[in-house]
């Protein structure tokens, strides 16, 4: 019982830190199997943003590496290949994300701040931990740049009251 509970702590810490530390997208990002997207328009990165995410989010719970790499910016791919199914990785094979959503985005200058709750099971225990995604832009394709353990806490909708007034 105590192990499992390790295992399952063990596995939501590392969760994040596949990619930690590396940031930026690289000048072969629009070279490597992504075509480029065309000229955004100035409101379509919290989309493009959320769409990454959202994509990588759907390829850890297929366990499909190809689908999660191909989100990733150009410098992270390295680190990804070689730790992804390892013990720690992603998309290990001994655990399962049972759920996972979005649940912020903002921007962070030219990039933008993605926020997501992830459930992750392993042997029937289920432990939660929220990531969170910057993604960029480099060389006409949006990609995500960073990930680490942590995340934003939702903006309240527009229109909201405020504690001060």
């Amino acid at each position: 019982m105590v192990g499992v509970r390790r295992r399952v702590v063990g596995v939501v810490a590392v969760l994040a830190m596949v990619p930690l530390g590396l940031t930026g997208c690289g000048p072969l990002d629009g070279l490597v199997g992504q075509g480029a997207e065309p000229t955004p328009t100035p409101d379509e990165g919290p989309e493009r943003a959320r769409e990454r995410v959202q994509a990588y989010l759907d390829a850890m719970r297929a366990k499909s590496v190809a689908d999660g790499r191909e989100q990733l910016c150009e410098p992270l791919r390295e680190s990804f290949d070689q730790a992804a199914t390892g013990p720690t990785g992603d998309f290990a094979k001994h655990f399962t994300v049972s759920a996972a959503k979005i649940v912020d985005v903002r921007a962070n200058g030219a990039d933008q701040d993605v926020s997501t709750s992830i459930t992750v099971k392993v042997g029937g225990k289920a432990a939660s931990t929220r990531i969170l995604f910057t993604v960029a832009r480099a060389d006409g394709q949006w990609c995500i740049a960073k990930e680490e353990v942590g995340g934003h806490t939702p903006a309240p909708p527009s229109g909201t009251p405020t504690p001060e007034g």
